[in-house]
């Protein structure tokens, strides 16, 4: 393959996906290691792409962020995995958070218990659940169009009523220098509470949201467990592990 023919399947898959892995674009175009770093290298001197552990990332603006409906079909595999293992962690008589999201959303069908509490932001989360009979709490404020979340002081307020044994949260962006965030301050603070008020904390996302950086952060990786799929790459998962606890699961 010709070095203009590796630079356009490159870029078009950054435009599928966001973020691409040295290893897939090897095996994809039968080209060296050596090669592809120089052609990645070649791209971001352009201003094309961005180098990141790994592989590349495409050039997102930080404040920008796709909508539920864009998210929701994009890695289905990987999100359904992860969420089934996030509700094998749910224990009968838990009181947990489930934040608003593509992948967490998933997790309602697998729940495993009935006679559990949850509270959540998100309006789509709480309907799901209601169909289950599982006792729901719903934030107040706000009603994001984009990612049909609330936010804003009303659910600040309302999120500090509770604590919970558990916390499923979603991210944008997960980075081993700026740690977790997310596009929108007011989406990261309700995430940074569920954080707080939570005895364990586990953040799910599939692994092509590593090695990037949004504009809010929401968290550090303290006390953090991160789920996965097996997308992530031996290298991402020692830096990572070095950090926080990583759980792969297979997609």
């Amino acid at each position: 393959m010709l070095t203009p023919e590796r630079h356009q399947l490159i870029l078009s898959l950054l435009k599928e996906r966001d973020t691409v892995r040295i290893n897939e674009l090897v095996e994809m175009t039968g080209a060296s290691e050596s090669t592809i770093r120089r052609d990645l290298s070649e791209l971001e001197e352009q201003s094309l792409l961005k180098r990141v552990h790994g592989g590349a990332s495409s050039l997102q603006n930080k404040i920008e962020e796709p909508t539920m409906l864009e998210k929701s079909v994009k890695y289905e595999r990987e999100k359904t995995a992860i969420a089934k293992y996030a509700a094998s962690l749910v224990s009968e008589r838990d009181s947990i958070f489930i934040d608003a999201g593509s992948t967490t959303s998933r997790m309602v069908p697998f729940l495993p218990y009935e006679n559990i509490v949850v509270v959540t932001n998100s309006p789509d989360i709480g309907i799901q659940l209601i169909k289950r009979n599982i006792k729901t709490f719903l934030l107040g404020g706000e009603l994001k169009a984009a990612t049909w979340s609330l936010v804003g002081r009303d659910a600040i307020k309302s999120i500090g009523q509770y604590r919970f044994d558990k916390c499923f949260i979603g991210t944008n962006g997960i980075d081993l220098t700026h740690g977790l965030t997310t596009p929108d301050p007011d989406e990261a603070y309700v995430k940074q509470l569920a954080l707080q008020y939570s005895d364990r904390r586990f953040v799910l996302a599939d692994s092509y949201k590593f090695n990037r950086v949004t504009f809010a952060k929401m968290g550090d990786f303290s006390h953090v467990t991160v789920v996965t799929d097996d997308g992530l790459g031996a290298d991402d998962q020692v830096a990572y592990g070095k950090l926080t606890t990583i759980k792969v699961v297979r997609a």
